[in-house]
C-alpha cells in the first residue's frame, strides 16, 4: 500500500524560502505522476504542483507559478517542492500524492507538513 511522509515545513517570514520533501513508500514510484496539494483552515484542499513520472514535465497553479519548483528523484522515491518568495497566503498544510492527468489526487493522504508564513 501507499505511504507518503511529508517533511520540511515550518515558520518563515514573508519573502523567505522552504524546501518540502515527500518520501513515498510506493511500488513502481517512477510510473506515477506526483503532485503537491495544500489546505488552509476553512478552505478546500487545492492543487499546487505536479510532475510527470520521468520528471520531464511540470505544472503549477497560477498562484505559485514562478515561485515554486517541483522536482523528483526516482532513485530515492522522493518528491520535493522548493518554495521561494513565500507569501502569507501560502500558509497551509502541504500534502503530496500521486495524481492523474487532470491533477486530481489518486492515492491515500499522508499527514502533511505545516507551512506558516508570517507577515
Amino acid at each position: 500500500q501507499v505511504r507518503l511522509v511529508e517533511s520540511g515545513g515550518g515558520l518563515v517570514q514573508a519573502g523567505g524560502s522552504l524546501r518540502l520533501s515527500c518520501a513515498a513508500s510506493l511500488r513502481a514510484f517512477s510510473v506515477y505522476n506526483m503532485g503537491w496539494f495544500r489546505q488552509a483552515p476553512g478552505n478546500e484542499r487545492e492543487f499546487v504542483a505536479t510532475i510527470s513520472p520521468g520528471g520531464g514535465s511540470t505544472g503549477y497553479a497560477d498562484s505559485v507559478k514562478g515561485r515554486f519548483t517541483i522536482s523528483r528523484d526516482n532513485a530515492k522515491n522522493m518528491v520535493y517542492l522548493q518554495m521561494n518568495s513565500l507569501k502569507p497566503e501560502d500558509t497551509a498544510v502541504y500534502y503530496c500524492n500521486s495524481n492523474d492527468q487532470n491533477r486530481r489526487p489518486t492515492g491515500s493522504w499522508g499527514q502533511g507538513t505545516q507551512v506558516i508564513v508570517s507577515s
